[in-house]
């Protein structure tokens, strides 16, 4: 006979947030602003990211610039527009480091979802 605590586990789903912080709790960079810069490398805008993703300009450049000053490296390269119109792609720091969140993700993901699973299996005994 199942228990009751093992019929409600198949209902039980996971969430959770990865971000990193400087010495001081201050939020560096997580989720929000790693699709962000993602979004911009792939657009090739900050504008159209930040339309994309429901987020402020100006909130959002601001937020950019506190992670530059705090990682000590630029992030954005911008290019005024003219009739060309502008663009912002990221410098090779900036996507290096999107790069190194996007593996750090992956793995904590897949560390995250194999600990859930054993935890969901313990409860259906």
């Amino acid at each position: 006979m199942q228990s009751k605590l093992s019929d409600k586990a198949g209902g039980i789903s996971m969430h959770y947030k990865i971000w990193l912080a400087d010495e001081q709790g201050n939020g560096i960079l997580g989720d929000g602003k790693w699709n962000i810069l993602k979004l911009i490398e792939e657009k090739g805008s900050l504008k159209a990211a930040c339309d994309e993703m429901g987020y402020t300009y100006r909130r959002t450049w601001g937020n950019l610039e506190k992670i530059e000053k705090m990682l000590g490296f630029p992030l954005l390269e911008k290019h005024r527009g003219g009739s060309e119109k502008g663009s912002t792609t990221l410098t090779p720091e900036g996507k290096r480091l999107v790069r190194a969140f996007d593996r750090f993700h992956r793995h904590v993901y897949e560390t995250i979802e194999k600990g859930f699973q054993e935890f969901r299996d313990e409860l259906s005994k």
